[in-house]
């Protein structure tokens, strides 16, 4: 090969592998939003697969350019593929990630391997051109981006046993603070719903009576909860609220057998990560994992207003809450208003009082009922809790209220789960104005997904004046539940972009108040 076409071949090569690394990132992001496991990433590329077909159809391009006489055609064929593959990339990548890729210890960790793995193929490649079998050069190209998603994959593989010596010495670590706090209070909170609620509300209470320490945000994995301890606990805490997230059987224990919390909240079973979980009794068993955790003498609060909880009750004895007198502690003469919600919780003994929140929605009632309960256990008076109560703030996306152009909106976008979904729709109807639902629909249910969708849209059409449903493929199921309930086909919008859902709903003239319920936001992986 001439020194002209070789430079030239050399750069397509170049080209090739620039390719492989901005591919390379979309997928880390996607192995990253899948929990680095590999049958979710698997699932994920099997759903995705149209956006890999390109890598696929390069292998048998690479191979019948090996089979071209002559130099000049398979350079320049090989330059046009890579600038053409390079030239759909921004095409599969999304402008602007909701929840960008995070640049953890792990995440370098994994990227230096997965650069090891390219290194050894672009000098394989790079060595070719200097031999007969030049022509293979692009063909290794061409094998490296078909196999960029495997390759991130694997380099996880490679690391595991130098990340659970990692994640084992953290934990050790975090297990030897907690060892010395004996007089920690830890009440884990898990649910299939409501728990990071639950969570903040008791904090908000508890805060105002003892040193607490809380996981922040939605932190309810086991290097989240080890991340807080590490970073967080002294010794001057003596409750800690530890959120218990779970998508596999087992995830429960796991984390108890980190803190070993004295006391625990079972907020609901749902249909929540069915995709996951793959029956809804593998959910009430790992989030009951939670109960078979704690002492004899432990504290287990459970929601009672939650039928899967109330038919099918732990082990371990507990104490019920919800909204209904036959419950250990109960809300009732609950009224709302645009200011927010008056309610009198009942506790045992005779015990009762009245409070007032900002907050909407029998649900949230529901949430800090839970919240006055498990205060109550840890010694503090009803009347205390007043103050606090009333200065509890909405979670962030969840029942969030924000005026935002003169509409009010409800932003419950980290919802995703059919009970959220109705309680939502339950608050919307309760008040006054034209009521809009923006959703992309629930995902993660499994085989159930079309059902519980279908059945939002029934729900949907008796409560909404309009209806925008965001990704048409997606929310078809909405759209059959709307049409199931005569909704009119002029109230119902369809669009893939969010953004321009809400253009269209700010744009359509109204005599009353808009009111504009977001539902769900789906993540970057969906």
């Amino acid at each position: 090969m001439s020194p002209a076409l070789q430079i030239l071949y050399g750069l397509s090569v170049l080209l090739g592998y620039y390719a492989v690394f901005r591919m390379s990132l979309s997928n880390l992001h996607m192995f990253q939003l899948n929990g680095y496991r590999a049958d979710t990433q698997f699932g994920w590329i099997k759903k995705n697969f149209s956006k890999y077909i390109v890598n696929v159809l390069l292998i048998p391009v690479a191979i019948l350019f090996a089979f071209v006489e002559g130099e000049v055609f398979p350079v320049l064929a090989a330059t046009v593929v890579n600038v053409l593959y390079c030239a759909v990339l921004p095409s599969n990548r999304k402008t602007q990630a909701k929840k960008p890729l995070v640049w953890t210890p792990r995440v370098k960790r994994m990227t230096a391997t997965a650069l090891l793995e390219y290194a050894i193929f672009m000098g394989v490649s790079f060595y070719t051109l200097s031999t007969e079998k030049y022509l293979l050069a692009f063909g290794i190209v061409a094998l490296n981006v078909a196999l960029c998603p495997v390759l991130i994959v694997l380099a996880n593989g490679f690391n595991q046993p130098m990340e659970k010596g990692i994640n084992a010495r953290y934990t050790r670590e975090a297990k030897k603070m907690l060892s010395r706090c004996p007089d920690l209070d830890i009440i884990g909170i898990t649910g299939s719903y409501g728990k990071t609620s639950v969570k903040f509300y008791l904090y908000t209470i508890l805060r105002a009576w003892k040193d607490t320490l809380v996981t922040p945000e939605s932190f309810n994995t086991p290097m989240g909860i080890v991340k807080t301890v590490r970073g967080d606990l002294n010794a001057m805490h003596r409750i800690f609220l530890c959120e218990m997230g779970a998508k596999w059987v087992g995830d429960i224990k796991e984390l108890c057998d980190i803190v070993h919390p004295a006391h625990g909240i079972i907020t609901a079973l749902g249909e929540q990560h069915l995709e996951s979980f793959k029956s809804v009794e593998n959910i009430r068993k790992t989030k009951y994992e939670l109960a078979d955790a704690l002492p004899e003498n432990g504290r287990l609060y459970v929601n009672f207003d939650n039928e899967a909880i109330r038919k099918n009750p732990p082990k371990h004895k507990y104490i019920t809450y919800g909204t209904t007198s036959d419950c250990d502690w109960y809300a009732s003469d609950i009224v709302s208003t645009a200011d927010g919600t008056q309610f009198t919780v009942h506790g045992p003994d005779g015990k009762q009082c009245r409070f007032a929140t900002k907050m909407l929605g029998i649900h949230n009632v529901l949430n800090i009922t839970a919240a006055i309960a498990a205060a109550d256990g840890f010694g503090m008076p009803l009347e205390e809790m007043k103050m606090p109560v009333r200065r509890i703030e909405p979670v962030k996306h969840r029942m969030q209220i924000v005026e935002k152009n003169g509409v009010t909106i409800i932003d419950d976008a980290f919802n995703s789960n059919p009970a959220g979904c109705k309680a939502a729709l339950e608050t919307l109807g309760g008040m006054d104005g034209m009521k809009v639902l923006v959703t992309p629909g629930m995902v993660e249910l499994g085989a159930k997904e079309e059902e519980c969708n279908r059945t939002f849209g029934q729900q949907a059409a008796a409560v909404c004046d309009m209806v925008v449903l965001v990704g048409e493929k997606q929310t078809r199921p909405i759209l059959q539940g709307l049409k199931d309930k005569n909704f009119p086909d002029e109230k119902i919008y369809i669009t893939d972009e969010f953004l321009d859902g809400m253009q269209k709903v700010y744009s359509v003239s109204s005599e009353k108040k808009k009111i504009v319920l977001l539902e769900n936001d789906l993540p970057d992986n969906y």
